[in-house]
């Protein structure tokens, strides 16, 4: 499983002009499941980002989580993050999971960050997105489940 994590001040997505998650100081995590991942891979991203120290404390250094700020999450579902670019210019996906397993770890990793007590929005799967953000700092982390067991 793949993730962009990026630090907000809002962020909102939208389908056809209408607003279908929208959240103020937070997360905005645009996440991929791979053809490979499991349900091991799921809990260790949620985990991972709901504690990933990466908010300010007084003292002004990343010290404090998504959880500590009672930050907020939105989550888009984003296959590209499969993309494999190595030969010509159109990238292949064969490494991203089918979108009936993709749908149904998305669902399984915003279930799991709402049972933590975080709030959280979502996009809307297999579907054309608009996604808006003010990024805060800027700060942009990549997590990736096959780098970290």
């Amino acid at each position: 499983m793949r993730a962009v994590v990026q630090r907000v001040v809002s962020s909102n997505v939208k389908v056809d002009g209408e607003t279908t998650g929208e959240i103020d100081k937070g997360l905005l995590v645009l996440l991929g499941v791979g053809e490979d991942d499991t349900p091991k891979d799921t809990s260790y991203m949620v985990d991972k980002i709901v504690n990933l120290r990466i908010f300010e404390d007084e003292d002004e250094k990343m010290n404090l989580s998504l959880k500590d700020v009672g930050g907020e999450l939105l989550v888009v579902s984003q296959f590209t993050l499969y993309g494999d670019c190595k030969k010509g210019r159109r990238p292949g996906f064969s490494d991203a999971a089918r979108p009936d397993k993709a749908d149904e770890y998305y669902i399984d990793f915003v279930n799991q960050a709402r049972e933590l007590g975080v709030k959280t929005e979502t996009g809307r799967f297999q579907t054309h997105m608009m996604v808006e953000l003010i990024n805060d700092g800027p700060v942009t982390l990549l997590v990736d489940s096959k780098k970290n067991f």
